[in-house]
């Protein structure tokens, strides 16, 4: 689900000319680069782009005004990175599946959860939004916080963009993994593709209330009731916290697996358009509070839509980047497209239960340099997203982080400048002051040329 803070407002784009001229490039070139990064076992399928359609993954979709993906984001399509064994990701996600397959079993002694891994990350904008009550106007449905593939199509934001189809076809407790693509700042937390996994468990009258004394007397249901901070209109106060104990039971043990038995936990309400009422997870690691997770029970209108509005559920969200990074000591995030067999040697165990602590590669030194540039007179028309993606797209994986250093107003123009400083850093070899340079100027050419900002350099 898209728990956290990805519902934050972001202005408008203005990268429609980068894009075209991105995309144009990739295709004259026969997207050579990007072709031999995907044909990955598993996947052989690349992006043929034209200068009317995206075809990905053997289907063929219409740009338009809307159209943002860029190359070196279609370039990581398909890597499926939760799924290669013995991959971080990979243990991670295995980990959390196998505590789900031992604790929690059928009648008939199958598991009760289903695991779903490798569905595709192209999704209808009603998948992604619409299904899960996100409001029309809502900002995480901008253009500078996703990658759209037309107005109608896109790469999912979140896992939950498959939450109603799986409910729909008549499951009622699932596990959901895979890729999600967002447009974010550049740092080493932040990647424009990582990795979810999320829950969903339902619940009828009968499952939720068979072990409660006198539970024939009690319902799921009310009629005339309203919205609490407790509780949705529709729900009875004691279904909902019938529903919450199993939840935050259900995840307290996983964490507690995750993490160890004497773990500290904490519960934090918070604001989910899906859930109500809504938590986030915090636990207590080296010394600090981290969030891991966030969850809540599904908002009733979502579950009638989806044709099961005789039940009641929960639903949990997590990043598998972040649970890696915090378990296995991982500093970088973009270390997990690494294929640096110093890297991927250290996670090849015998048990995917055992302790792992990642030893860092040879710290190859950073490399800064500076860009200033006026803004635009008018102002909406930029915003850092706008930046950040360019910078990505000409620099890709040598960009370790970009951070706004400067923001002056000059006293009598009112004209707005910025400056940024870009740290690059290989992450298998040093870099030369040459080899910056030139993918520098070309961000300062392209920055003047796309965003219209005028540099100040």
């Amino acid at each position: 689900m898209m728990f956290g803070s990805s519902f934050l407002p972001h202005g408008q784009l203005r990268t429609l000319p980068l894009l075209h001229r991105l995309l144009s490039e990739f295709w004259s070139n026969g997207c050579s680069a990007s072709s031999r990064c995907l044909c990955t076992k598993g996947h052989t399928l690349h992006p043929v782009i034209s200068q009317d359609s995206i075809e990905l993954l053997g289907h063929s979709y219409p740009r338009d005004d809307f159209t943002n993906v860029t190359p070196k984001i279609l370039a990581k399509v398909g890597f499926h990175l939760q799924n290669q064994p013995y991959h971080p990701l990979w243990l991670i996600k295995e980990r959390i599946k196998a505590h789900f397959y031992s604790s929690y079993v059928g009648r008939w002694g199958n598991p009760l959860f289903s695991v779903h891994d490798n569905l595709s990350p192209v999704v209808t904008v009603e998948q992604n939004f619409d299904s899960l009550l996100i409001p029309p106007d809502h900002p995480s449905r901008k253009r500078g916080d996703n990658y759209y593939l037309n107005r109608t199509t896109m790469l999912r934001a979140h896992t939950s963009a498959h939450q109603t189809e799986l409910v729909r076809s008549g499951l009622d407790a699932f596990l959901l993994a895979g890729d999600v693509y967002r447009r974010d700042e550049i740092d080493a937390s932040h990647y424009p593709v990582f990795h979810q996994m999320e829950g969903v468990r339902l619940f009828s009258n009968h499952e939720l209330f068979s072990r409660v004394q006198s539970g024939d007397d009690l319902s799921l249901f009310e009629r005339g009731g309203r919205r609490t901070p407790q509780k949705q209109e529709t729900h009875t106060l004691e279904a909902v916290k019938l529903v919450e104990f199993d939840l935050k039971q259900t995840l307290t043990r996983l964490v507690s697996h995750l993490f160890g038995s004497g773990v500290e936990i904490r519960w934090v309400d918070c604001y989910f358009p899906f859930t109500h009422p809504s938590f986030e997870m915090e636990v207590r690691f080296q010394g600090s509070w981290m969030e891991v997770l966030g969850c809540g029970v599904m908002e009733q209108e979502l579950l009638n839509s989806a044709g099961a509005g005789n039940k009641l559920g929960w639903a949990f969200g997590l990043g598998l980047e972040r649970l890696a990074m915090i378990l296995y000591s991982i500093p970088d995030i973009r270390l997990f497209w690494s294929r640096d067999e110093r890297f991927l040697k250290q996670f090849r165990v015998e048990d995917i239960q055992q302790p792992i602590c990642f030893q860092p590669l040879s710290k190859y030194p950073p490399l800064h340099n500076d860009v200033s540039f006026w803004l635009p007179d008018v102002a909406e028309s930029f915003t850092e997203n706008d930046f950040y993606e360019l910078v990505r797209s000409v620099g890709g994986d040598l960009v370790e982080k970009v951070s706004l250093v400067d923001d002056f107003t000059h006293p009598k123009t009112g004209r707005r400048s910025q400056c940024y400083r870009i740290v690059y850093r290989h992450m298998e070899r040093t870099l030369t002051q040459q080899e910056v340079r030139q993918v520098h100027e070309q961000i300062e050419r392209m920055a003047e040329t796309e965003l219209g900002v005028q540099g100040r350099y």
